[in-house]
């Protein structure tokens, strides 16, 4: 497999460290708020990623945290907590907003066909491996207190601009709140590692620490999760493109000088989600979550079509238009495959041939649109068997994740026979020319999920 890695800035081989395993770290969201669609469109990247991993061989190991404390409003350091912020605006305790936001995050994901990683770690349940990472820090010389709070010192991080690119005047302190430096730092670009009852008085979530009570930085959060669930070697670590200065930089920093080597080879990034404006947000605009796409009609699963016919790399600009035309096409594909023919007849040579195809469109920087263009080639190759075609579309569905044939419906045994007594009660009522109660059956059915068919051996029924 070849993938892009912002690291390097290159598409190159993906060797993971030990062979057929993959170690891989996916940042969970802050579950302040509903996560709106430009947030979910990286978590659905980063599910096709661990799904076509698994479909090519490998076994995935995916861990993801949920900040439920420590991630400041500001790009950098400064700031409130987004999780006290969002407490005081529901007027509930932190620990109940995390409480309700992880788990309208985990029903938008299985709205949208995201697997849950094997493991999820709430950062607040982990304090005594981030300390652990702190004091050592301190000890070598990469970290220091200042008025109560431990900093990471970056001038001892080796190349630590190397994953951005960026140069230390890149780095606005409170972008986006208009806050004020840090006085307390040697470097304003220096990150914090705990923060002290000293600075945070009305702190809601905080523990004792060898330097006060407190409570952890951002980053030290997802460093200490991924090194103690996953070791001191990563072979990838995902997020949106947002997390890559300073969030993914500071991870680099201080998990390079815990360990004393490199820590993570591959960085992959989704893109940005943009409306006519730009970069979506939940601060402009029209809040668009899960919720409200079902709210005005619209299936989930046809955002995931939407989101799978453009590269994870490129942006992607949403509009009601575009996804107007996503659900249409993704109907009418349902649509299609719904009305193959499922009489076993399988011809395997030319279904090899089309999962090597599927696996180098994978193996091609996971090239998703690809894959859906091989999903309408299966369709209307006249070689292929109805069978066949259905046998492709549900392996290629194991990593497409859009539900693209419908399970078996099953019905009791007496709601079975009412169905056939009424299809026979239709037939007479046909023959005795009375359609208007033929039609009054019909719709009947069709109101309890039964539709039924009209063919020339008869009438058929299908489980809507």
């Amino acid at each position: 497999m070849r993938v892009y890695n912002t690291l390097t800035k290159k598409v190159e081989d993906f060797i993971p460290f030990e062979e057929g395993i993959v170690r891989m770290y996916t940042c969970g969201p802050t579950v302040y708020n509903y996560a709106h669609i430009g947030n979910l469109r990286t978590y659905i990247f980063e599910d096709v990623l661990e799904k076509s991993l698994n479909y090519i061989g490998y076994k995935v190991f995916r861990v993801m945290n949920i900040t439920d404390v420590g991630h400041l409003t500001s790009d950098g350091d400064t700031g409130e907590d987004k999780m006290a912020k969002g407490a005081l605006r529901e007027g509930k305790t932190v620990r109940e907003t995390a409480k309700f936001y992880t788990d309208a995050f985990f029903e938008d994901c299985a709205k949208l066909n995201i697997d849950k990683p094997a493991v999820v770690a709430p950062a607040s349940e982990h304090i005594d491996q981030y300390i652990k990472m702190i004091k050592k820090l301190l000890d070598d010389g990469y970290a220091y207190e200042s008025n109560g709070n431990i900093y990471f010192d970056i001038s001892k991080a080796k190349d630590y601009y190397r994953l951005s690119g960026k140069n230390p005047e890149d780095l606005i302190v409170g972008a986006r709140d208009s806050v004020e430096e840090d006085k307390s730092k040697r470097n304003p670009a220096d990150f914090a590692l705990w923060f002290t009852i000293s600075k945070f008085q009305n702190q809601e979530m905080k523990w004792d620490s060898p330097w006060g009570v407190g409570y952890p930085g951002w980053h030290i959060e997802c460093s200490g999760i991924s090194a103690e669930f996953l070791g001191e070697h990563l072979d990838i670590h995902c997020g949106g493109v947002d997390n890559i200065f300073p969030h993914h930089t500071n991870e680099i920093a201080q998990s390079e000088a815990y360990f004393g080597h490199k820590w993570c080879n591959y960085w992959m990034h989704g893109e940005h989600l943009n409306d006519a404006e730009g970069k979506m947000s939940k601060s402009k605009g029209e809040f668009l979550t899960v919720s409200l796409l079902e709210e005005k009609g619209y299936n989930p699963l046809s955002y995931r079509y939407f989101c799978l016919n453009s590269h994870y790399r490129n942006q992607l600009v949403f509009s009601w238009e575009a996804l107007d035309g996503a659900e249409q096409a993704y109907k009418k594909l349902k649509s299609r495959i719904r009305q193959l023919n499922k009489n076993p007849d399988l011809n395997e040579n030319k279904t090899d041939a089309y999962q090597v195809r599927f696996k180098q469109a994978i193996e091609n920087d996971l090239n998703t649109s690809s894959m859906m263009t091989l999903v309408y080639d299966v369709l209307k190759d006249e070689e292929l068997s109805d069978f066949s075609k259905l046998f492709l579309i549900d392996d290629f569905d194991k990593v497409l994740g859009l539900d693209l044939i419908d399970e078996e419906k099953e019905i009791d045994e007496d709601f079975e026979k009412e169905i056939l007594s009424k299809i026979e009660e239709r037939a007479e009522a046909k023959k005795n020319k009375d359609f208007q109660k033929a039609d009054q059956i019909r719709e009947e059915l069709l109101s309890r999920g039964i539709k039924l068919n009209d063919t020339r051996e008869g009438t058929t029924y299908e489980v809507l």
